[in-house]
């Protein structure tokens, strides 16, 4: 009976809870600990759990039949595995093939690829649920425990069972093979544990040579009566008695010869074994209810267990006593997993499961100058950089006794005293102050050091003998001396300061939730904060200067005040950093080494296997310790960030230096460059003649450009260095462009304003060719011909236009003999007024033949030096010697950089001639050269210096010995546009997108509303943008003038400021529009009016308001707007039922359970009461009766009420069964119109706040048509009062 009950509650998910039997104190624990979750999911039942050997993986087999595939690092589902039907109890992964296995209730076993991401093969033979299954460390088996009474043992390469160990009669829970010895442990709820021998099957394995067929069971692998039975490859060793009732789990020790079981008793039981026999070593007593599974630490002498009772239970293994409880309110624990190499475990839970650690792994460490100070196996360590000689100095006390995850958790070193603090986390938060001898260095860890210890958190040096330490319970900051007495006290900036770290003598930066101070300890007052995300270690460098706040998965680098420099973002956690020489961040991620520059721009050094904590940069070497506190040294590529930073810098020779040594290559570099405007520079790296193509034109590069379009030749590309040309004016490369792309109507119009009129009439002729009827009358209208355009007119079969061009210029045979064509055709003549009509003449170009002029500007440093037109030392010596230069190199032809106008070169060497161009006139080019030096000092009546000996080299007279340079025109350089310094510093996506910054607007509404879906907003950006800016025409045929529109601007204004954005969405406008849908809704226009309520919302992406006030008003028209529109979907949605009056009933209902106003919430009343009574439910339609009679309605409709509701209280029944309960609080599911009642998970859009079912995560929302359910926002900033 209690086997069946068990079984029976079993199936359901459900275990029976056994009542209770006498359990002794010892052992149990009375604390509980937080502890360091690393990864948790929320999903159905976990009922198997398995680490991956190599890869941050892990895989959950859930009670609803599904496996996942989790990356607990990235935290992302991989994948999912649904083809087993029923719960799936057991997962295993190999070791090192790219397969697991899982068992479940429908008695299969399948061996999946998760490379292939399917199933390989399935293994039947067992006759009931299958509990445990899991892979031989060595050989090609599988072991799995089964209801069934039995244990099988599979070859899952020739796919057949090898043994079948019986031997228990209850449902075997669980079974695994011992690491290294041919062993295999299994429990069940017989009470027995059992350990059976394995030999005789590795001997058979091995006996076949290894092979497949040796693998295989004799008659080829067809199971014989004797191992059916149990007999001869796999025997019983032990049989472990001593629990009181059934046995969930056994485990072995990974190394030393013990067992540990856990059972439905609510006890663990520790086992030891030998070559002869087994015995009991102690039991652990703590757990309330069963113990579902329990192991051993892979690398801690600990034993783990979870029950039924909602905890994880911590026992140290010497002490045979529990250490550390984690508990968890609701959920019931099934199944634990420990990594095989690192220091994780992993719990499955009735509502998901958690990836954690029992303790913290980072070392608490410090460094001065060439010493590294750490702590490691409780001593305090010195490590010396240059020696590398590691000294331990004395033997530290653990805080918190045997508590696992009680280790140091920061050290604060002190040069003057040579004193440190070691700070630790237990009881609330304790120091350890230690005095160093002088000769601790030579000591081997054996001196006795003067040590005070006292309670407080982050306690750090502020001065050369005062350390400060945070009292959280008394909300203090205490000043110390190095006696241990308090000499200040001080009241934190902040009332939820949690931690303190050291910024200097004297001050401190305390951290609060979302911000950190700048603290002044002397003056007791706040000097600068920023916000940050909560920080979890501080970084400075070593002037000082900067800081590097490491939060989770954030760097914040500011200055010495906390001037905000830059935020870096990270989607893996942040572990350590450290400072460069050069002022660049290197960190380190779980798996990255990363760099930081003081711009922002981040990228990836190299790759790690485990993760390290960096504790010094010097040159290319990275000093780190691991997760085992040794001390590692790494070497790193520096190359790529100190191009970068050179880059920033503007030390030019040096990127110049990086660049001809060729250690820089790839495309990240290249688009670097692009990026940060020096297209010229990333010229140098590319050969691939699009990509060269496309970076000339981007720097203006034609003669580039136009040699990778003849290599290219396609048209796309010619049309585009056309466009570029024509900006340039080099109508030379325009022509050639086009004639190549056969583009006759653009090089009609060229042509046209180039003032060509011998290839305009060439261009009339091959329009003409080619029957191009436009295209010809075009031509004639650009060259002015009157007669061609008459006879164009004629000929396609316009006799009335072609008679009244003919009469308006003068053509007076012409318009006579069209008079008569149109007379005898009966058409009408038209009248002409001649006074009216003039011959258009097209302007004369100012400029003909050649190139438009342009402005002759100074080449940039490396478009001279890469080019080889200048060298970087004559560069240099041109920017230093300016005056000299001036005198000496006016009107001398030394780097002339053929811009346009003048060019000396000769045809053969022109690229225009190579393009087939014909080059400017020479005769001409001579005529306007400038050859001689004759007169060129007397303009500024130079003479010549007598200096001394020795200082001829700086004469300026020899032409041969300096730089000449021609006359130039250095363009100022272009200040910041006003739509810019609207984006500054704002966090409004209305400014930005007024500003014409798209792109950050929408990266802004992301992040505070989870906006996924723009084309709404696209509208609504592109008038923003439009309506802040005004054009004015210039000069005819220039660019017009952009102004910015900004709003309270004041003649009273001060110069240069600039006024904010003058928006189109205002909160005036919005609450006009809002009532026009008020009236819409009145109206009964469901679909108009949703668009309308729509609209408001999206409007609201892009207003701006000014006070706090305005901000809760546009808070409310959201929430209005949004109620709204939900209602009127639903109102929507039962139109569509009119062949179903169930489901119709049940959106009536749902409509009126809107908070709507007054006179529609009486319609939606109305509606339903209607609905209810025709469908015989009148209980619930006397309910709206009575609610519509609440909100005082008309008199005629008040009767009707009555009438109703006296109707429906003489038979006061539902006819019906519908979906709602009017009793019960609920919201209805935008996504499925289904009702959410009060208690039951949901999901909201982070936009507009409708509500979801669980199961439309990740949609987008159908009621506003932005956000993405389920998504995590920062809400709304609509104004500067926000910030």
């Amino acid at each position: 009976v209690e086997a069946a009950r068990h079984r029976s509650f079993d199936r359901l998910g459900v275990r029976v809870t056994r009542p209770r039997t006498a359990i002794g104190t010892r052992g149990v624990v009375h604390r509980s600990h937080a502890m360091l979750t690393k990864f948790e999911t929320k999903s159905n039942r976990v009922k198997g759990l398995s680490f991956h050997s190599k890869r941050p993986w892990i895989l959950a087999s859930l009670h609803s039949g599904v496996i996942q595939l989790w990356d607990y690092r990235m935290g992302t589902l991989i994948d999912r595995f649904d083809e087993h039907d029923g719960p799936v109890r057991g997962v295993c992964f190999h070791k090192s093939q790219p397969l697991f296995v899982s068992g479940g209730d429908d008695y299969k076993i399948k061996v999946w690829n998760y490379k292939l991401r399917r199933c390989l093969f399935t293994l039947l033979g067992h006759l009931d649920y299958i509990r445990t299954v899991s892979f031989h460390q060595e050989y090609p088996w599988v072991v799995s425990a089964s209801d069934d009474q039995t244990i099988r043992i599979w070859n899952w390469q020739s796919r057949t069972c090898v043994s079948v160990l019986t031997g228990h009669n209850h449902y075997v829970m669980s079974a695994m093979f011992h690491p290294k010895d041919d062993l295999v442990v299994s429990a069940s709820l017989d009470q027995t544990v059992r350990v059976w021998d394995i030999g005789g099957l590795r001997k058979k394995a091995a006996g076949g040579g290894g092979d497949e067929s040796g693998m295989r069971m004799p008659g080829g692998g067809s199971i014989g009566g004797h191992d059916l039975f149990g007999g001869g490859d796999a025997v019983v060793k032990y049989v472990l008695e001593g629990h009181d009732r059934g046995v969930n789990w056994a485990s072995f020790h990974p190394s030393l010869p013990l067992i540990v079981s856990g059972a439905d008793d609510r006890q663990v039981k520790l086992w030891r074994m030998n070559d002869s026999k087994a015995w009991e070593v102690d039991t652990l007593r703590g757990h309330v209810n069963n113990v579902s599974c329990v192991l051993f630490h892979a690398r801690q002498d600990i034993i783990v267990s979870n029950s039924e009772d909602k905890s994880i239970r911590v026992w140290d293994m010497s002490k045979r006593s529990g250490t550390q409880t984690f508990r968890r309110e609701h959920d019931r624990f099934w199944i634990l997993a420990a990594h095989p190499e690192v220091n994780l475990l992993a719990a499955g839970h009735d509502s998901g499961m958690i990836v954690f650690k029992l303790e913290r792994e980072r070392p608490a460490y410090a460094h001065h100058q060439g010493t590294l100070y750490y702590v490691k196996d409780r001593y305090l360590r010195a490590y010396d950089y240059q020696s590398q000689r590691d000294n331990p100095l004395i033997s530290i006390r653990r805080a918190g006794g045997a508590a696992s995850n009680a280790g140091p958790r920061s050290l604060s070193y002190n040069p003057a005293e040579n004193a440190v603090l070691i700070n630790f986390d237990a009881d609330g938060g304790s120091y350890e102050l230690h005095v160093l001898p002088k000769d601790s260095a030579n000591a081997r860890g054996e001196v006795t050091s003067d040590s005070r210890r006292g309670s407080g958190s982050s306690a750090v040096f502020v001065a050369r003998n005062r350390f400060a330490v945070l009292d959280k319970a008394n909300h203090q900051i205490l000043v110390k001396n190095l006696r241990d007495e308090v000499t200040k006290k001080c009241v934190p900036p902040d009332a939820n300061t949690d931690a303190i770290f050291y910024a200097g003598t004297g001050t401190l930066l305390c951290r609060s939730e979302d911000r950190v101070f700048l603290y002044d300890v002397q003056q007791r007052t706040a000097i600068a904060e920023l916000a940050t995300p909560f920080i979890k270690y501080v970084v400075w460098s070593g002037d000082m200067t900067l800081v590097a706040l490491l939060s989770k998965h954030a760097i914040v680098i500011a200055n010495r005040k906390l001037g905000h420099s830059c935020t870096v973002h990270e989607t893996i956690r942040v572990k350590s950093g450290a400072w460069d020489d050069a002022g660049v961040f290197i960190y380190t991620t779980l798996n990255h080494i990363k760099y930081a520059l003081p711009n922002g721009d981040s990228g990836i050094i190299r790759t790690l296997d485990t993760p390290v904590y960096l504790t010094k940069v010097f040159g290319n070497v990275l000093y780190c310790l691991d997760r085992d506190g040794r001390n590692r040294q790494i070497q790193i590529d520096t190359s790529e960030y100190m191009f970068k930073l050179a880059l920033i810098q503007r030390k030019f020779d040096q990127v110049l230096s990086m660049i001809k040594s060729g250690s820089l290559c790839g495309q990240s570099i290249i688009a670097y460059l692009q990026q940060k405007g020096f297209p010229e520079v990333a010229l140098h790296f590319v050969k691939d003649e699009r990509t060269r193509f496309n970076l000339a034109l981007e720097c203006g590069n034609i003669e580039v450009a136009l040699s990778s379009a003849q290599t290219l030749d396609d048209k796309d590309t010619w049309h585009k260095l056309g466009v570029e040309a024509l900006r340039q004016g080099n109508h030379q490369i325009v022509e050639f462009a086009y004639q190549k792309t056969k583009n006759f109507e653009r090089l009609s119009f060229l042509y046209l304003i180039t003032g060509n009129e011998e290839k305009l009439s060439k261009m009339l002729k091959i329009a003409e060719m080619r029957s191009d009827v436009m295209g010809q009358f075009h031509n004639a209208l650009y060259t002015g011909d009157v007669r061609e355009r008459v006879r164009i007119l004629e000929t396609s079969g316009h006799y009335p236009l072609a008679y009244l061009t003919a009469k308006t210029h003068g053509l007076e045979e012409d318009a006579q003999r069209l008079a008569r064509i149109l007379t005898d055709a009966g058409v009408p003549v038209p009248a002409v007024d001649p006074s009216v009509g003039k011959l258009l003449k097209i302007p004369t170009p100012i400029t003909k033949d050649d190139n438009w002029p342009l402005l002759t500007v100074t080449k940039g440093f490396f478009e001279g030096v890469l080019s080889g037109d200048v060298t970087e030392h004559d560069y240099h010596a041109f920017a230093d010697d300016d005056l000299a230069n001036a005198g000496a190199g006016w009107g001398d032809d030394g780097d002339d950089l053929d811009l346009g106008g003048d060019e000396k070169e000769t045809a053969g060497n022109d690229p225009f001639a190579d393009a087939g161009l014909v080059g400017p006139d020479d005769d001409a080019q001579e005529k306007g050269s400038v050859g001689d030096d004759d007169g060129s000092d007397a303009g500024w009546d130079m003479e010549d210096l007598e200096l001394p000996a020795g200082m001829s080299g700086m004469d300026g007279g020899d032409a041969n010995d300096e730089l000449q340079m021609d006359e130039v025109f250095v363009a100022p350089a272009p200040g910041v546009p006003a739509s810019r310094k609207w984006t500054m510093k704002s966090s409004v996506p209305g400014e930005h997108a007024a500003a014409g910054d798209f792109d950050s607007a929408m990266k802004l509404l992301h992040r505070q509303l989870g906006v996924v879906n723009f084309t709404p907003l696209k509208q609504h950006f592109v008038d923003a943008a439009f309506a802040t800016h005004a054009r004015f025409a210039c000069v005819a045929g220039g660019p017009s003038l952009t102004l910015p529109l900004g709003r309270n601007w004041t003649p009273e204004n001060a110069p240069g400021v600039v006024a904010p954005p003058a928006l189109t969405a205002s909160l005036p406008i919005l609450e006009e529009r809002l009532k026009v849908a008020y009236k819409t809704t009145t109206e009964g226009k469901f679909g108009e009016a949703l668009k309308l309520f729509q609209s408001i919302i999206h409007s609201t992406c892009v207003l701006l308001v000014e006070t706090r006030r305005e901000v809760d008003e546009v808070k409310e028209l959201v929430q209005i707007a949004k109620e709204y529109a939900c209602a009127l979907r639903v109102e929507i949605k039962r139109k569509e039922f009119k062949e179903d009056p169930k489901r119709a009933a049940e959106l009536a209902a749902y409509f009126t359970h809107s908070t709507l106003q007054p006179i529609h919430a009486s319609l939606s009343l109305r509606s339903a009461m209607t609905l209810f009574f025709k469908l015989k439910n009148y209980n619930t339609a006397a309910g709206f009766c009575r609610r519509l009679l609440e909100l005082n309605p008309p008199l005629k409709v008040a009767q009707q009420a009555k009438q109703v509701l006296q109707a429906c209280e003489r038979t006061p029944t539902d006819e019906v069964e519908l979906n709602y309960d009017s009793r019960n609080p609920f919201v209805v599911c935008a996504g499925t119109f289904t009702p959410i009642y009060r208690g039951t998970t949901s999901v909201a859009c982070p936009c507009c706040a409708a509500k979801f079912v669980q199961a439309e995560t990740g949609a987008t929302c159908p009621v506003c048509l932005l956000g993405k359910v389920g998504a995590e926002a920062g809400g709304l900033v609509v104004s500067p009062s926000q910030r």
